[in-house]
């Protein structure tokens, strides 16, 4: 897809890579993409209790270490793919945690919480595919306590010519051959036209602190392929 996709689009793309979800996140990652959550999870400093807040939860990744993090408490996971969370709830069948865990299938874009409800939030490759960057940070703005934090991931287009062309190469030549063999090229096809549209760090920043956000910081990982933002509200 070289096009804009609506919210519908998205949604129906999700669903339809659900069954193969963390099989091609590996592939796009290396496989590192579990130590990246980890510091994701801890940038956005868990309480030992409290509510935690996994937006674009997916598979339930980011989830399951956050809740491994809270001694005691409740982590929400929150996406609007229903397949996906079904993913996340067979995940969960086979998993030993001491904080609940509930799932919302709802959009990110329009909360059902509370303002100041979550102690902290987590976003893992979700805010790259939102259809309004600056309304979803506003909206995780108003649910998060004061100066609660959240950590968000992402991939990202590198600055270094020589990274973004590694990256396009690797992409349309692994990912999507990868893609291809598991029967959903057309869905991964969009990934590289995706991070073109992607704010880089400095205007993630910009666009975090025009929606209410005191602080904003944003760590290139991984040559710039990879990002994290951390805000406080």
């Amino acid at each position: 897809m070289s096009f804009s996709p609506n919210s519908q689009q998205i949604k129906t793309l999700f669903n339809q890579i659900a069954p193969v979800y963390d099989q091609m996140n590996d592939g796009l990652s290396f496989g590192i993409h579990h130590i990246w959550k980890a510091m994701t999870v801890k940038w956005s400093n868990p309480p030992s209790s409290g509510v935690a807040l996994d937006l674009c939860c997916g598979t339930g990744d980011l989830t399951f270490l956050m809740a491994k993090q809270m001694i005691k408490g409740k982590v929400i996971g929150v996406d609007f793919s229903s397949q996906l969370l079904a993913e996340a709830k067979i995940k969960q069948a086979h998993r030993s945690l001491s904080s609940e865990i509930e799932w919302l299938e709802e959009d990110v874009l329009n909360l059902p919480f509370d303002d100041n409800y979550v102690d902290c939030a987590t976003m893992g490759y979700g805010l790259r595919n939102v259809v309004n960057i600056p309304a979803c940070l506003r909206e995780i703005r108003r649910v998060l306590k004061p100066l609660g934090k959240v950590a968000i991931l992402d991939f990202h287009k590198p600055e270094a010519d020589w990274v973004a062309s590694s990256q396009k190469w690797y992409l349309d030549n692994v990912v999507v051959r990868l893609a291809d063999f598991l029967g959903i090229e057309a869905e991964y096809a969009y990934i590289y036209p995706s991070l073109e549209r992607f704010p880089d760090g400095k205007t993630q920043i910009n666009l975090a602190l025009d929606a209410g956000f005191q602080e904003a910081v944003h760590y290139p990982l991984f040559g710039g392929i990879m990002g994290v933002l951390v805000l406080t509200k």
